[in-house]
């Protein structure tokens, strides 16, 4: 299906036409899926989470002031209602500040991911993926898979833009470690 501007559905939907939200839903319930589900880490709170979301930004269109598109303030909505259902539930998540890093150069991680053939890296980044706490699960997603912009990714996470670079580099070394833990694990080898 070939859907027109976010725009052109919020003002049906404002001016009474409540089935045009629908469309809305269709259209970006698979990343709001996908950011629930990082965070959540399960389906079924993940399926929650995003009923709440498309709710919570049904609820508040009036409010939606289009400064910004309306994905990136529908996935803040959806980040934090994700965030705050997991602290709700008292899930630890640990902070990657906690651990110490060390310094792989940009090169060597790619190096080593490239050599792989795809359905090998695809695992091996899906496994290192799964290791990542869930808000960098998400920032990362959104960066390289979802390809937004450091400041779409700032809105959605109230991170400044400073803190997603910084976040994003952290995470690339994380990254690297856990491919080359588990593909010593698996081989026992040594990269």
């Amino acid at each position: 299906m070939e859907f027109l501007e976010d725009s052109l559905y919020i003002e049906k939907v404002l001016n009474g036409d409540t089935s045009a939200y629908t469309t809305l839903v269709n259209k970006h319930k698979d990343m709001v899926f996908t950011i629930a589900r990082k965070i959540a880490r399960s389906t079924e709170d993940a399926e929650e989470i995003a009923q709440d979301a498309f709710i919570k930004a049904f609820q508040s269109l009036e409010k939606f002031k289009q400064r910004s598109k309306f994905s990136t303030w529908l996935y803040r909505i959806t980040y934090n209602t994700a965030v705050s259902r997991v602290r709700k539930k008292n899930i630890e998540v640990s902070v990657i500040d906690d651990e110490v890093i060390e310094n792989y150069p940009g090169e060597q991680i790619y190096e080593f991911v490239e050599a792989m053939d795809d359905q090998r890296q695809q695992r091996f980044i899906d496994a290192a993926l799964e290791k990542l706490p869930p808000e960098d699960n998400v920032v990362i997603t959104l960066f390289y898979l979802e390809e937004y912009s450091i400041g779409e990714i700032s809105k959605i996470t109230a991170l400044s833009k400073s803190n997603v670079k910084v976040k994003l580099h952290r995470i690339r070394k994380r990254l690297y470690k856990e491919l080359n833990h588990i593909y010593k694990s698996q081989f026992n080898e040594v990269v």
